[in-house]
């Protein structure tokens, strides 16, 4: 017959293991001695292994096969309480999982640090991420593919939605240090970028189809993702607009050079926080959604990210030459 070992067997098993003795576990567990011993007894005999040593020991002394058992043991324990948890949160009315979508514009800095306390504020709620370009995050809000999204690009009302700004961001036009643009040393004029070729991402949503922002080079590179467009613009292949968080320890190394080009549309990039009308925010989304906001809303503008990059760059230069 299979071993079935019961909660209060593995308990025991643990109590005796972490306190060194029946006398301290049964004092722990408020129970007696006897009845410790007699429970350890009836595991090994179910399991058909000796936990512990008896003879000869003052202090009963876990076997290699307890050892072992006691891995077990613990993992059992441990997914049992996990489950009361849960189930606890899910009479309170807690998700079981919370789906997020998240525009590439967020900061990920602010992604990390929120996130992190997210795991530690509700720790049996499953979490469901997805981090995309463009209008990414808005369809799948529209298309119940995720239950809250954070980020831009609203290009159109939808009274089915609940849209909420939580924050900014914003994007620069940025080249490699040894970029032709950068070479020209000096603010650039439409002319100057029209024959340079621009890195572009394509909105895999279809919500901008046949729309382009801030492309005005003639000479264009479309490429699925910032995380490519970073990459080539870094190796000197192309100039284009980044998130400034992305860029900013680039920009503080020097290498990667803030183009100054009045013909750029910079500015802050509004972030929202949205979800279904029909569908309300429970406990853990709504905590989320409001952790966003608190971080995003300290995000500095175009004119103050710009003055740190060329006080910190300037920094650097004065202590290279010192």
């Amino acid at each position: 017959m299979d071993a079935n070992p019961t909660l209060d067997q593995l308990q025991v098993f643990l109590a005796v293991a972490e306190t060194g003795s029946f006398s301290a576990a049964s004092r722990a567990l408020n129970r007696a001695q006897s009845v410790v011993s007699y429970t350890i007894a009836n595991l090994e005999a179910q399991l058909e292994v000796t936990l512990f040593e008896r003879n000869g020991v003052r202090q009963p002394k876990l076997t290699d096969e307890g050892a072992a058992m006691l891995e077990h043991a613990r993992r059992i324990v441990a997914g049992l309480q996990d489950m009361r948890a849960r189930a606890k949160g899910l009479r309170q009315g807690l998700e079981a999982e919370v789906s997020l979508a998240i525009s590439t514009m967020v900061p990920a800095e602010a992604v990390v640090n929120v996130l992190r306390d997210f795991r530690v504020e509700f720790p049996t709620v499953g979490l469901n991420l997805n981090v995309g370009e463009l209008g990414m995050v808005m369809e799948m809000v529209l298309n119940r593919k995720t239950g809250i999204g954070i980020g831009g690009a609203m290009f159109h009302q939808d009274d089915g939605l609940v849209i909420e700004r939580i924050g900014h961001s914003f994007m620069v036009p940025v080249a490699a240090v040894d970029h032709p643009l950068v070479l020209l040393n000096r603010p650039l004029t439409l002319a100057d970028v029209r024959e340079e070729v621009q890195l572009v991402v394509t909105d895999t949503s279809g919500l901008t189809k046949g729309r382009d922002f801030n492309v005005l080079s003639y000479k264009k590179w479309r490429v699925s993702d910032i995380a490519t467009k970073y990459q080539l613009i870094k190796g000197g292949l192309g100039w284009g607009g980044l998130p400034a968080s992305l860029v900013r320890n680039d920009i503080i190394t020097g290498d990667l050079k803030v183009l100054e080009l009045d013909a750029y549309e910079g500015g802050e990039y509004p972030l929202y926080a949205l979800r279904k009308a029909d569908t309300p925010a429970g406990p853990a989304a709504k905590w989320l959604m409001d952790a966003f906001q608190h971080r995003l809303s300290q995000c500095p503008n175009t004119k103050s990210f710009l003055e740190a990059m060329t006080s910190m760059t300037a920094d650097g230069v004065r202590d290279a030459a010192e």
